[in-house]
């Protein structure tokens, strides 16, 4: 399984680097996590739009779901130009506006979640954690066909059941919005404390600090979590690739 992060910033895109975006990837089958500002463009640096054929929604925040729009027109047109064959598979919490915007757009289909929900797709099974967050939010779970798993946080308080949602993942892609002693509880989101405390409560053989500040050192994130004790941690930039 690969992982290749086509954005990683919380809130609004920098010039050169979207907001949330995860394309992941096994034999010739690809997924995305997310689909924030700037996504459906960047993720063609790696992937041709038309062979990304499910697209998982963890909220509807502009910043993890603006692009649903440019997805979906993507695979009209692409359909209508044969480029594309079949619906595009869309995956998210149930919303009335949501559903209709995706129904009401051709070769598009909606695929409701929930915290009991469970999706095989290709060599994927993607489970949900209902996370602590302002709007109805959902960490997954990808577990490849050889029992490999990613754990995508997506925005959230920190949760002792989130910790076991992800306990023993090899990569463990963690929001960290917020540097030490700021309270980031209130707005629905962690800090690097306790974005440690995840990593070292899940035990995740590797973790992958995201959704990150636009303001301060960013390379202060990554030094409270390592003096937390977590060895193997990056901060995530913009096209790193993680094989797992």
């Amino acid at each position: 399984m690969k992982c290749t992060i086509v954005g990683m910033w919380g809130g609004f895109p920098k010039k050169d680097a979207p907001t949330s975006g995860y394309l992941i990837e096994k034999d010739g089958f690809a997924i995305v996590l997310d689909a924030g500002s700037g996504v459906a463009a960047h993720v063609q640096s790696y992937i041709e739009l038309n062979e990304v054929d499910h697209l998982f929604l963890s909220h509807y925040h502009y910043d993890h779901s603006v692009d649903l729009g440019a997805f979906m027109f993507g695979r009209m047109i692409g359909t209508y130009i044969d480029q594309a064959e079949g619906a595009l598979n869309i995956y998210g919490p149930e919303d009335a506006d949501i559903r209709k915007q995706v129904e009401d757009t051709q070769f598009n289909t909606f695929h409701p979640y929930d915290k009991n929900s469970s999706f095989n797709v290709g060599p994927f099974t993607v489970t949900f954690h209902k996370n602590t967050h302002p709007v109805e939010t959902y960490a997954m779970k990808i577990i490849d066909d050889t029992g490999k798993t990613l754990i995508y946080t997506a925005d959230t308080s920190y949760q002792d059941s989130l910790a076991e949602f992800a306990e023993g993942a090899d990569v463990l892609i963690t929001e960290c919005s917020h540097y030490e002693g700021e309270d980031a509880e209130r707005l629905g989101h962690m800090n690097a404390e306790e974005a440690a405390m995840l990593a070292e409560k899940s035990g995740a053989k590797k973790t992958i600090l995201s959704h990150l500040p636009h303001y301060g050192n960013t390379e202060e994130l990554l030094q409270t979590v390592q003096s937390a004790g977590v060895e193997d941690v990056k901060l995530a930039e913009t096209g790193m690739v993680i094989n797992i």
